[in-house]
């Protein structure tokens, strides 16, 4: 099994996406002192490969969702937060959220394109400041969730609490369903 070799996020930032690494600077210490960063093996970059090639267990993990909602001709992005063990709810939830008529998963060219990130490894912290990010309430109460760095090769780690307190963040209950086994 690989090991994950944690350290400071701010000592990481040579690893990290640049908009990530940009943002991180921009925290106030107190927050920024509580999240580390790992490079990982790019091909373990989606959840359920990372947590079964790395031991972390897959109630940590949190998927950061890149959405478009559409009302005629403008387009709205927006970034979802969802723990791993369940889904989004983009037909309802999400497109309540964005006042949009129709919602759906932004395209992965699109996803890139906009937020300067990795597809695999986008991650809240580094995105537009315009976006609005929600963040399921169950994420909240992760004592650590994994998250993508903004590249494939790196995963940051940090509190729930912390991940739904960041500026531009707002917590939503329901915002994601639990997986049917």
């Amino acid at each position: 099994m690989p090991s994950l070799e944690r350290v400071p996020a701010l000592v990481a930032t040579g690893f990290l996406a640049i908009p990530v690494a940009e943002a991180l600077v921009r925290l106030p210490a107190d927050v920024l002192s509580r999240i580390e960063a790992s490079p990982i093996d790019p091909e373990l970059a989606d959840t359920a490969a990372f947590s079964a090639a790395y031991g972390y267990p897959l109630e940590g993990g949190a998927n950061c969702i890149v959405v478009a909602g559409k009302r005629g001709d403008v387009v709205i992005h927006a970034a979802c937060i969802v723990l791993a063990s369940t889904r989004l709810d983009v037909n309802r939830t999400v497109k309540q959220l964005l006042g949009a008529r129709k919602a759906s998963f932004a395209a992965m060219d699109d996803a890139v394109a906009l937020t300067g990130m990795e597809y695999g490894g986008i991650t809240p912290i580094g995105l537009p400041s315009s976006w609005p990010v929600y963040v399921d309430a169950r994420v909240s109460d992760v004592p650590e969730v994994v998250i993508g760095a903004g590249a494939r090769g790196a995963k940051l780690f940090l509190p729930g609490a912390v991940l739904a307190g960041l500026q531009h963040v707002e917590v939503v209950e329901g915002l994601a369903n639990p997986v049917e086994a």
